[in-house]
């Protein structure tokens, strides 16, 4: 451990990021926020912070980073960056090393009392990374282990030392997606006090601009028409997979937050922590993204909508994740023996027309795309897909990365060595996601999981409720890109053709932790099943309905598991009610179902 005289300086709290941007989604992971110098191929601007030394000395430069290509390239890092202090260079170039996350030496300096500046420079802008700095006066390397990066940042931010009572509320909500948004929304509108965590600085999950997923499914169906109103009250008036930022309308979802007096919204937190007493959640621990300060929010009844079952996996709930062996469930398309595979991760991208040619670097560290490999479009939609093999939760940020490191060798081909690059010379990679759009993790069990039998056969349950849409709609490896590649990139759907089938509300809480519902993809489903639930405008009425069963069960001071039978005729008032304003212009009619897996670069 360094001695107390050393500096640790997170990224994340730099007095100017410059143009790199801050990455939170694998805090569990890496144990860290980061900076991310996402310039699709175009050096970002110099990070820069002031520090003050205490004690003249020599210190030790350490600079925790990761060789990011590192998995499937022996060439030299695009994602290297070099640093500065009081305008003299380091000699050492960081990025190249570890294909973990590791403390990097840069050297020592004389470093005198007082004010110091030191400048992070970004060398390529192909994703160069670093979670923080260290100058220390210890000859001794620091632990750059997860754990060890957490014992840093506990011993010198006086931030992470902190841990606030942010109150007691009937309902806390972790996660801001459209599920979340809606259950949060329709607890409040029914009296309850909602706390409503998101760990981004966004609000709409998949399809907020950071991802920029269309909404898919239908809204306003079934036994219940009036579900799906509520949506419509924030949901984007077009249509759209990898489009230009305004599309998804972020100003128009958290301004409806905002204006709803019974939400405190909690932005840029990440739930990390539940008390479980009992079986019962009693309150959650939430770590703020940027400076690692921590609150303690308490509540009656809890909602994990994270989409991964964050919070219920930290209470102990039952979980599931991969594909279920047929002798589980008795489902026809189940393979024989379980298996880790998911539904893979969508990271996509678009280019725009320029007046004049447009240059992308010709690079040597991507993947080896050929004439007959290579994807001739002008959009990374849905079927790029990622990480279908691999872990969705441990294995995340790689999972990421290797869908950014097929985007730039596609295109890198296509614009330099394609034999119709000329039709691509005034066409510039105008934005890449940086943020994964997840199909498929952990799913949270309840009383009852939804199965491909009770689909197929339409095996409906009494507490039947919000209607799905789109087919059974599950994701293979393309074949074809299978063959050719190690890690397949592209899928392919396979389609069941469904009716309008009502999803038990038994899938909605969890069976093992008394006062946790769920709402979004991470119901109480099999990996099957999966397929028709996972879409948005589907997820957005579980979280409706969600939010009237915790005013239910606020109301009556009862658990999510008695509102059926017991108390199943209020919620189907409510139900068929809705939560949402039918008055207000109709702009949900894109999008409705997918009835043909059609890959287009125009979904």
């Amino acid at each position: 451990m360094p001695d107390d005289s050393s500096i640790f300086l997170a990224g994340t709290l730099f007095d100017d990021k410059g143009g790199w941007t801050a990455d939170s989604q694998f805090i569990e992971q890496t144990g860290s926020s980061y900076l991310l110098a996402h310039g699709l191929g175009n050096p970002v601007a110099d990070a820069v912070t002031e520090f003050k030394v205490e004690r003249h000395g020599e210190y030790h430069i350490y600079i925790r980073t990761r060789n990011w290509i590192a998995g499937w390239s022996d060439a030299n890092s695009p994602g290297v960056f070099s640093a500065n202090i009081d305008g003299k260079a380091l000699p050492h170039l960081f990025g190249n090393a570890s294909p973990d996350w590791d403390w990097e030496y840069g050297g020592s300096l004389m470093l005198e009392h007082g004010r110091h500046l030191i400048k992070i420079h970004d060398l390529y802008g192909f994703d160069a990374r670093f979670d923080s700095v260290l100058l220390t006066t210890s000859d001794k390397k620091p632990d750059g282990s997860t754990e060890g990066i957490r014992a840093l940042r506990k011993k010198y931010l006086s931030s992470a030392n902190e841990e606030k009572d942010a109150g007691h509320f009937g309902l806390v909500v972790a996660g801001a997606g459209c599920a979340g948004m809606c259950a949060a929304l329709s607890a409040a509108r029914d009296g309850v006090k909602v706390a409503l965590i998101q760990d981004r600085d966004v609000l709409g999950g998949n399809n907020s601009s950071e991802v920029r997923v269309g909404l898919g499914g239908r809204l306003n169906i079934g036994k219940y028409p009036s579900l799906g109103y509520l949506l419509n009250e924030f949901g984007p008036s077009a249509k759209g997979n990898a489009r230009p930022q305004e599309i998804y309308e972020d100003d128009k979802k958290m301004d409806i937050i905002l204006k709803e007096k019974n939400i405190t919204l909690f932005l840029g937190y990440k739930v990390s922590g539940a008390e479980v007493i009992n079986g019962r959640i009693v309150s959650v621990s939430a770590e703020r993204v940027d400076d690692y300060s921590r609150i303690r929010i308490g509540g009656d009844l809890f909602a994990d909508c994270t989409g991964d079952g964050t919070l219920g996996v930290l209470a102990g709930a039952d979980w599931a994740m991969g594909r279920e062996a047929a002798s589980v469930y008795g489902e026809p398309s189940a393979p024989e023996k379980s298996d880790g595979q998911t539904l893979g991760a969508s990271l996509q991208w678009y280019c725009v027309e320029e007046d004049g040619p447009q240059e992308f670097p010709d690079i040597d560290w991507g993947l080896r795309i050929s004439e007959g490999t290579a994807q001739k479009v002008r959009r990374g939609q849905w079927y790029w897909e990622v990480g279908m093999l691999d872990d969705q939760i441990a294995e995340a940020e790689m999972i990421r990365d290797y869908g950014m490191y097929v985007a730039y060798s596609n295109w890198s081909f296509v614009k330099n060595h394609a034999s119709y690059r000329e039709e691509y010379s005034k066409s510039r990679l105008a934005w890449v996601c940086h943020v994964l759009g997840k199909r498929e993790s952990r799913r949270l069990l309840g009383p009852v999981v939804l199965t491909e039998r009770d689909l197929r056969e339409f095996r409906t349950y009494p507490d039947g409720c919000v209607s799905t849409s789109w087919y059974i709609d599950d994701h293979k490896p393309d074949p074809y890109n299978a063959a050719h590649f190690k890690d397949p990139w592209l899928s392919i759907g396979c389609l069941t053709p469904l009716d309008y089938y009502p999803i038990p509300f038994r899938c909605f809480f969890s069976r093992s932790v008394c006062n946790l519902f769920m709402a979004g993809r991470d119901i109480s489903v099999s990996h099957l099943a999966l397929g028709t639930t996972r879409v948005m405008r589907t997820c957005a009425m579980v979280g409706e309905v969600v939010g009237m069963a915790a005013g239910i069960c606020f109301r009556h001071g009862i658990l999510p598991g008695d509102v059926y039978p017991g108390h199943w005729e209020e919620l189907d008032r409510m139900m068929s009610k809705g939560a949402g304003d039918p008055t207000l212009p109709y702009v949900q009619t894109y999008t409705l179902v997918d009835t043909t897996a059609e890959r287009s670069e125009n979904c």
